[in-house]
């Protein structure tokens, strides 16, 4: 694997962490939204990760095929609602209660929006410092031409 390759790789995973961020963000902005344009509650969004293969193949591709396999990134491949059916709570003077005074809230759980959140930045960070060391080694190597 080449030093491009693992920037790849890393940028890839940034790309689609930023995503399932941007997405946990939304859902815990949401989590009392009892409207949406399609009607109803909102519904818990999530992002489905896929491993990929790095786009550009090379040198280092092809040699890598014969150590321990192919480079992957991930790629976000779909995004999901959450099927769930919504919370239901007692408020009669609610506007969107039912005839029997329960309103239907979002299906998001703030509690656990909060551990993803924090799995999603650890994955970030930890991104983040594998580009870096990948750009250090790369810059210990320019540095053997001196």
């Amino acid at each position: 694997m080449d030093f491009f390759s693992s920037l790849d790789i890393s940028a890839s995973a940034l790309a689609a962490e930023r995503t399932r961020m941007n997405l946990i963000s939304s859902n815990m902005a949401n989590a009392n939204s009892t409207r949406t344009a399609d009607g109803g509650p909102y519904k818990r969004k999530d992002a489905v990760f896929t491993a990929d293969q790095p786009r550009s193949p090379g040198f280092g591709e092809t040699l890598s095929r014969f150590g321990s396999g192919t480079p992957v990134g991930v790629q976000v491949t779909e995004i999901v609602e959450d099927q769930s059916p919504p919370r239901l709570q007692f408020d009669p003077k609610h506007p969107d209660a039912d005839a029997k005074g329960f309103v239907a809230l979002p299906n998001v759980s703030i509690v656990e929006e909060m551990a993803d959140m924090i799995t999603a930045s650890r994955a970030y960070e930890a991104n983040i410092t594998a580009a870096q060391a990948a750009k250090s080694m790369a810059m210990k190597t320019l540095e053997l031409g001196r």
